[in-house]
C-alpha cells in the first residue's frame, strides 16, 4: 500500500490496543477534518494488522475514504480488514426504521470483529405483535442489543422475555419530550427488568464493543438452556 499522508502530531495512534483489550481503536470522524480522517485511516491500514473502523463520517469524509475500498459501508460507518468468523452470534434489534443508523453502526462493528449478526428492524412495542412474532428467531443469539428511541421501552420488554445478556442503546429519536434521547436513556436505566446494561445515547459502536467483551468471557455454547416444563426453577 502506498503510504498515506502524515496524520500529524494531533493523532497518536494506539496500534497496541488490540493486544491489550482485543478491540481495535476506531476512528471517530465527527469534528475531524477530512484530511485528518484520511491520514489516520491510511496509517492504520499501513501499520496496523487488525480491523479498521471509521464511524460518524460526513458525506465528504466518506467520499474520500471510499478510495481505500472499504469492506463494509453503512453510509456513516466504514470498515476494512474484517476479522475471521468467530462462530458467535449477536442479535441487533431496532425498535423502528428511524433507529437504523445507530443499529447499523452496531451491526457493522460486530461484523468487522468477526461475529455473525442477526438484524431485526421495526419491532418496537407500539406493535407488540411484531416483536412477539420474531422472538423465536432470537434463540440462537448469544447476546442481544436493543436499539430504541421514543420512550425506550423495547429493552425492558425483551429482557422480560429472553434470558441472554442484553445491551440497551437509547437513540435521539422521538417527539416532544423525548429530549434527544434523554427520555429513552433514563427509561432504560430505571428499567424494572433486571440485568440490562445501558450505553450512551446513539452509541451503537459502544454497544457492539460491550457485546464483544461479553462474548470473550464465556465459551461458545449458545444461550443458556431453558428448563423443561415443570422442572424446578
Amino acid at each position: 500500500m502506498t503510504p498515506g499522508p502524515d496524520p500529524g502530531p494531533e493523532a497518536r495512534l494506539d496500534l497496541d490496543r488490540t493486544r491489550r483489550i482485543d478491540l481495535p481503536e476506531a476512528v471517530y470522524c465527527r469534528h475531524k477534518t477530512t484530511a485528518q480522517c484520511v491520514a489516520i485511516v491510511a496509517e492504520m491500514l499501513e501499520r496496523g494488522h487488525d480491523t479498521v473502523l471509521a464511524t460518524r463520517t460526513t458525506p465528504e469524509q466518506r467520499e474520500a475514504l471510499l478510495a481505500f475500498v472499504p469492506r463494509g459501508d453503512t453510509g456513516t460507518t466504514l470498515s476494512w480488514r474484517h476479522r475471521p468468523p468467530s462462530g458467535r452470534r449477536v442479535a441487533v434489534v431496532a425498535a423502528g426504521t428511524s433507529d437504523l443508523p445507530v443499529a447499523d453502526e452496531c451491526r457493522l462493528t460486530l461484523e468487522s470483529l468477526g461475529h455473525e449478526v442477526q438484524a431485526l428492524t421495526d419491532v418496537g412495542v407500539a406493535g407488540l405483535h411484531r416483536l412477539l412474532a420474531v422472538l423465536g428467531d432470537l434463540e440462537r443469539a448469544e447476546v442481544l442489543v436493543a436499539v430504541a428511541g421514543m420512550e425506550g421501552a423495547l429493552p425492558t420488554v425483551l429482557a422480560g422475555l429472553v434470558p441472554q445478556p442484553l445491551i440497551a442503546v437509547p437513540t435521539s429519536v422521538g417527539y416532544g419530550t423525548a429530549f434527544e434521547g434523554q427520555t429513552a436513556l433514563l427509561s432504560m436505566m430505571t428499567s424494572c427488568a433486571p440485568g440490562i446494561a445501558v450505553v450512551g445515547i446513539d452509541n451503537g459502536y459502544g454497544a457492539a464493543c460491550a457485546a464483544h467483551r461479553i462474548l470473550a468471557t464465556f465459551p461458545s455454547h449458545g444461550p443458556s438452556p431453558q428448563p423443561a416444563d415443570g422442572a424446578a426453577r
